[in-house]
């Protein structure tokens, strides 16, 4: 599903935070100091091929297109536009020192300073709301499937190493805190820790696996969905943001559904103070 109108005004909105844009001039600092006259002929000489790439500059600079492609590729089906953005600061970051350092190690080294600098006071904006979220250990999800089968579980399945898992938090984060009620739930399980829960669920673990994040709704104590799915063992591609999990999984119709159920009494959200419970079984 494409984006919705809602989406992409919150996308831009985001895309407005200081650190996409400063990173963008980081990234694009040496091909604009080295093209861009009069700061090519004074940064690198009179010379006529002054304000010219070479073609060591041209290798490295096709090069690191092509790692962000390949880069983007594995792990689109969790990015958002500004998680791509972010993904390929880091390589055009590093490109940049190495072309400056290829050219004069002191602008090399003036270069890595504000790219350090930016890192310590500026980081990615990330997700910082409450939460309210069940953190499972081994056995923990089974026992509390049987404890009470009359609430409704969604259960990531995720791996501390993945940087699928890493982008979907904050959205997960999110989820949990908007949705989750005494009867609706959201749980995690770290099964990089707990591999003999991955066996049992049918996540691969892997480190090409296509499964990570695995997001799985049990509803009476039986599994009722999961994505990714998986048709006739092949991994379907699914593209991890918030509104494709709202849709998926038919949240606002489950959310009013279950908010219906006098047996369970709504406790007050939190509304700055992030809300975590563990399970320790």
């Amino acid at each position: 599903m494409g984006f919705n109108k809602q989406t992409l005004l919150k996308e831009c909105s985001r895309l407005l935070h200081p650190y996409y844009w400063i990173n963008i001039i980081l990234c694009s600092t040496f091909v604009f100091l080295k093209m861009v006259p009069p700061f090519c002929q004074v940064l690198f000489g009179p010379s006529k091929d002054a304000c010219e790439l070479d073609m060591r500059e041209n290798e490295i600079l096709f090069f690191l297109l092509i790692i962000i492609m390949v880069k983007s590729r594995k792990s689109g089906a969790t990015h958002t536009a500004a998680a791509y953005l972010a993904s390929g600061f880091i390589y055009a970051k590093i490109a940049n020192v190495i072309l400056f350092f290829r050219l004069d190690p002191r602008m090399g080294l003036v270069y890595t300073f504000f790219f350090l600098l930016q890192a310590m006071l500026l980081p990615e904006p990330t997700y910082k709301g409450p939460e309210n979220l069940v953190y499972f250990r081994a056995n923990g999800l089974e026992d509390e499937l049987k404890r009470d089968p009359r609430i409704t579980w969604i259960i990531t399945f995720y791996a501390a190493w993945s940087p699928g898992c890493i982008n979907f938090a904050p959205i997960y984060s999110k989820l949990s805190a908007d949705y989750g009620l005494p009867n609706f739930k959201f749980g995690k399980i770290d099964v990089g820790r707990y591999p003999e829960v991955a066996v049992k669920y049918h996540v691969n673990t892997s480190p090409l696996t296509r499964q990570l994040p695995s997001i799985i709704m049990f509803q009476d104590g039986k599994e009722t969905g999961r994505v990714p799915a998986i048709l006739s063992g092949q991994v379907q591609k699914f593209t991890f943001r918030e509104e494709e999990i709202v849709n998926t999984f038919d949240l606002n119709s489950l959310y009013a559904e279950l908010k219906k159920d006098k047996r369970f009494k709504e406790a007050p959200k939190a509304e700055a103070t992030p809300v975590e419970t563990k399970k320790d079984k």
